[in-house]
């Protein structure tokens, strides 16, 4: 098929898909669009969209919470902030298929020619991610509930240019290498210092911070609104720092409180219904670090901002959590601002009406590295190893020669607890 036919049957796909256009997001043909192209790869974004050269700008932060599109591959050190409010809107990271970002594909990373990407690849962590071999580029698209048929349609635009070279790759990796190791139980047990950030780090960056106080990290494995990219964080990621000795804090990111207004991705106020996407959201968040190489055991913290009002619905979504979690033999956690969500769930601590997550994550930025949570929560909640305290955020700190953004966390945590 000659070139200009294949642009004749994208263009036809396209035209179908973006009838309508995704439910908040203009169709391509009423907002204009602008041609962007890498290693001859091109493919049609909105006029609108930010435009990201990461081999011109390296340290520039891959981040979903407006539509952009980034192009090559960041560098070692993201300039990116510890937590992103807003939640993930959609967006395109187009880098060199090579040894590096092939690193990254996992196992429903499709490969195929242009005109059926959208129509062949699998949406996982709602992230599509296709290996385009004949113009040796590894396309990754992010989206939430609404705009997946929009990052289809602009998927469906993709052609092959003049300077289309093939990946020297004879075949790209896929799966994980810990497949056979025994699985991480997280965080385990342990009563110091750790950090979160918005995106996994890089292994320089990773190794440079041994030289920290920090015994364990925050990483985020899931959720609709994972604004981040996190392109780095994959099983061998996570089994080369397990054998470095970090521990983890397993992020979920997912579902936000109704009556959060910075929000689009929001649980319902329907108390029985946000119940049950309490447990569908610990099912989706227990297959994602599964896949990382975590297992029972492990606790998976619900990240919930802080909101206000909307407490019945909020306490029945993280009812549904913890019941979720439990029943596949995992431990819950829900992460929470002191006046918010840690207020409503420890004034109802008691009450039989709603089930208890097992661990306490409380922002409470005071600056002590410590459990109390003063007029939050009764300190004889959640004892015997089940608190964790962010006690800072969003702040630049150095170790090694490199300096990141991060919250400061302390855990008082115990296996099992």
């Amino acid at each position: 098929m000659s070139r200009r036919s294949k642009r004749l049957l994208v263009a036809a796909s396209v035209a179908v898909v973006l009838a309508g256009g995704a439910a908040g997001f203009p169709a391509l043909a009423e907002s204009g669009t602008q041609q962007v192209g890498f290693h001859g790869f091109e493919v049609d974004v909105p006029a609108s969209w930010r435009v990201v050269d990461l081999d011109a700008d390296p340290g520039a932060c891959v981040r979903f919470d407006a539509p952009a599109v980034y192009l090559g591959s960041a560098g070692e050190v993201s300039d990116c902030p510890a937590d992103i409010s807003g939640g993930r809107t959609v967006g395109l990271v187009i880098s060199p298929l090579d040894a590096t970002s092939a690193a990254t594909a996992g196992a429903h990373t499709s490969t195929a020619t242009t005109e059926t990407a959208a129509a062949v690849a699998e949406s996982v962590n709602h992230r599509i991610q296709v290996a385009v071999e004949d113009a040796g580029v590894l396309v990754s698209a992010a989206h939430n509930s609404r705009t997946e048929d929009q990052v289809r349609a602009i998927l469906d635009t993709a052609r092959l240019g003049d300077g289309a070279r093939p990946a020297e790759l004879a075949s790209f990796h896929r799966g994980s290498a810990r497949a056979a190791a025994a699985p991480i139980v997280a965080p385990g047990t342990l009563t110091d210092n750790a950090f979160d950030t918005c995106t996994a780090q890089s292994q320089s960056t990773m190794d440079a911070w041994r030289a920290s106080p920090f015994k364990a990290v925050g990483i985020y494995t899931s959720g609709v609104n994972r604004a981040c990219g996190q392109d780095l964080l994959t099983p061998e990621w996570v089994g080369t720092q397990h054998a470095n000795g970090w521990q983890f804090i397993v992020i979920h990111h997912g579902l936000e409180a109704p009556c959060n207004p910075r929000y689009d991705e929001v649980f319902s106020t329907d108390p029985a219904t946000a119940r049950q996407q309490g447990v569908d959201e610990a099912n989706a968040a227990v297959a994602a670090a599964t896949a990382l190489g975590f297992g029972p055991g492990s606790a998976i913290y619900v990240d919930i901002e802080a909101y206000d009002g909307c407490t019945e619905p909020v306490m029945s979504f993280v009812s549904g959590w913890a019941e979720g979690l439990r029943a596949a033999g995992w431990l819950s956690g829900m992460y929470s601002s002191g006046a918010s969500g840690v207020a409503d769930l420890c004034a109802n601590y008691n009450n039989g009406q709603y089930t208890m997550p097992d661990h306490l994550w409380f922002a409470w930025w005071n600056g002590q590295a410590d459990t109390d949570s003063g007029q939050y929560c009764p300190n004889d909640y959640f004892t015997g190893g089940r608190r964790l305290h962010q006690y800072t955020g969003d702040t630049p700190e150095t170790h090694g020669g490199v300096t990141i953004n991060i919250d400061r966390d302390f855990l008082d945590v115990r296996a099992g607890a």
